[in-house]
């Protein structure tokens, strides 16, 4: 994996805890890594789903090893939250392609 294709920058984001202004728990999202990634594809898949006409936007990035990377985190990029679907090692401990889909507006 070469340094100059790692071009963009994106942000993974694990779920935390913490207390609102009246002491209730309410779950937030803190910073886990911020890391550069290659942008590998990016699929906008317009179908009719069960809940009626649906975008997914799917998108993979790849990125250097990173200790303690798990489907339980997520993917900020260029403002969006994508929810990691997939994470596939490769090599050993060299890196992985992370795909993810899109969530929220």
């Amino acid at each position: 994996m070469r340094a100059g294709d790692l071009d963009r920058v994106i942000e993974i984001q694990r779920r935390t805890t913490g207390l609102d202004l009246y002491g209730t728990v309410i779950d937030t999202w803190a910073t886990f890594a911020t890391m550069r990634a290659k942008l590998m594809q990016f699929v906008i898949d317009d179908r009719e789903a069960q809940r009626g006409q649906t975008t997914d936007a799917v998108i993979t990035f790849r990125t250097r090893w990173l200790d303690g990377l798990t489907l339980e985190h997520r993917v900020v990029y260029q403002g969006n939250t994508y929810t990691i679907r997939n994470l596939k090692e490769l090599g050993r401990r060299i890196g992985f392609d992370i795909i993810c889909e899109r969530s929220g507006p």
